[in-house]
């Protein structure tokens, strides 16, 4: 397999998280963004949305990192990662939704502005990371996953922003079970860091 990625790309961290967690080889081509090899007809025909990750495996090509994070689980048959059981894979598809949608608003949009300069409105991502941070941490009191009582790709996919939030000046100090959850998120074998920008609370 070979993965398309981004090394400051949060979406592109958990594709590249999962397959180091699960012990799946896979050939990394970093995509040069600021150079906009993104937006280029060769990287299109792989995506044509013009985004990373793209997880090549032979004549399949996956975009969307939570698609990856399906498609990846269900190959190598992790149901471990990727529930079959009704409710579970209902849990876990809930989560996948937040980090495509609350996530994506919240914290990655608030990095997005500090990280690439992005033309956002910075306070109101803050605010919107807030809430979803504070749901977070609600729901891992009940348990130390997200989903399920095992690790999930739900934990996988909201992991990289929510660590890399205070990089968007969203402070995690009154989140004390998304903070140990993040611990142990980090704890796993085979984990490997997202890369750090020094701005925002982490300048």
């Amino acid at each position: 397999m070979k993965l398309y990625h981004h090394p400051l790309s949060g979406h592109s961290h958990r594709a590249r998280l999962f397959l180091s967690l699960i012990g799946a080889p896979a050939e990394l081509v970093e995509v040069d963004l600021a150079a906009r090899a993104h937006k280029q007809p060769e990287f299109l025909k792989l995506n044509p949305f013009g985004q990373v990750p793209v997880l090549v495996d032979g004549e399949t090509v996956v975009a969307d990192s939570n698609a990856i994070l399906v498609y990846v689980g269900k190959k190598l048959g992790r149901t471990d990662w990727v529930p079959e059981a009704p409710e579970q894979a209902a849990a876990v598809q809930r989560w996948l939704s937040v980090a495509a949608g609350d996530i994506a608003f919240g914290p990655a949009a608030a990095r997005l502005v500090t990280v690439f300069g992005a033309s956002l409105d910075a306070q109101a991502a803050i605010a919107r990371a807030h809430v979803v941070l504070k749901r977070m941490d609600d729901a891992l009191a009940q348990g130390p996953w997200i989903a399920a009582a095992h690790p999930t790709i739900a934990d996988v996919a909201l992991y990289s922003y929510t660590a890399r939030a205070p990089e968007g000046y969203v402070d995690l100090k009154d989140y004390a079970n998304v903070r140990q959850w993040l611990a142990r998120v980090e704890a796993l074998p085979g984990f490997v860091p997202f890369q750090r920008t020094p701005v925002g609370l982490d300048a």
